[in-house]
């Protein structure tokens, strides 16, 4: 199988007792979108920062397509992609100076770059702004030139930090098309950072969930959304914390055992769940609880991260 990026036990190091990544082993296939979640200090900029050839080991190896990374390789950077979450760009420059500047700096030759930018400006809805300066642009269209930027030397492999941060569902949209397509019709192999489940779950061929520097889990998303449990989830929110007395009732007047809390909100997860809704509603009635609101849906990535880290990734 060919693999674009793979680490072989990485490891960093900041002091004699604390490792930010600990012997880290991931292989990404090419032409997969590979999406890195974790809650704030579980290791993940350290490990962008690794890959990208920008933080030394303390031990392990990066490999990019077979070779070996090692700080300010030149060859290993052009074949290197990467679009910040935060927006980097030059106000008074237009996209189309954006483009030909980010090109030249990446020595793209010349019968090369005009064609690049032609692609990038067309496949990213750009066309009717090439001539337009970036200070005048939206959010939505700031972002789109960011990542053009990002692929204006056809890297092989892509980071894509945050991608649809702040943009609004139009937007979003778009850019999760654009970003479908340079992995299944470009083969570039992207590797995607973000606090949205939602967007890890429609763009990520395969998760994998990072805390305390070490790889929890690494998988398909459908199957990680199977390991927690069969069957939907009932999300029933209250006014406070619910008590163990009352999900212990739960637990024992149901036989459902699949019941956790977060925060306010009871989750319980079965086959068949509302079949059993009657029975759950006298349990609460009978402990003087009200129920604020209800919903039903199927697991999501989002469940499976607060059972691996105890934490939703959007407080992480």
């Amino acid at each position: 199988m060919d693999f674009a990026v793979v680490t072989r036990n990485l490891s960093k190091g900041y002091d004699r007792w604390t490792l930010a990544v600990d012997s880290l082993n991931i292989w990404i296939k090419t032409g997969e979108i590979f999406g890195l979640l974790g809650p704030n200090g579980a290791g993940k900029t350290t490990t962008i920062r690794m890959l990208l050839g920008l933080l030394r080991p303390t031990s392990g190896q990066v490999f990019i397509q077979g070779e070996l990374i090692t700080m300010g390789r030149q060859r290993i950077k052009a074949k290197l992609g990467v679009c910040p979450q935060e927006t980097v760009l030059w106000p008074e420059l237009t996209v189309l100076e954006h483009l030909q500047f980010i090109g030249n700096m990446y020595d793209v030759k010349r019968r090369d770059i005009k064609g690049n930018i032609q692609n990038l400006i067309k496949g990213l809805g750009l066309e009717d702004k090439r001539n337009v300066q970036a200070r005048k642009l939206s959010g939505g269209l700031k972002r789109r030139l960011n990542l053009a930027l990002a692929l204006v030397h056809d890297p092989d492999v892509v980071l894509l930090d945050e991608p649809s941060a702040g943009l609004d569902p139009q937007s979003r949209a778009l850019l999760w098309e654009r970003i479908s397509e340079l992995s299944k019709n470009r083969s570039k192999t992207i590797i995607l950072t973000t606090h949205s489940m939602e967007e890890a779950d429609r763009l990520s061929d395969r998760v994998g969930i990072l805390d305390h520097g070490k790889m929890l889990v690494l998988e398909t998303p459908e199957n990680l959304k199977k390991s927690i449990g069969e069957g939907d989830a009932l999300d029933i929110e209250l006014e406070g914390r619910p008590s163990d007395t009352l999900v212990d009732s739960i637990r024992q007047s149901t036989g459902i055992n699949e019941v956790s809390v977060y925060e306010n909100t009871l989750t319980i997860r079965a086959l068949n769940i509302m079949d059993k809704f009657p029975r759950i509603i006298e349990i609460f009635s009978s402990h003087g609880v009200a129920l604020k609101n209800t919903r039903l849906r199927p697991n999501s990535l989002e469940d499976v991260f607060l059972k691996l880290t105890g934490r939703s990734l959007r407080d992480a």
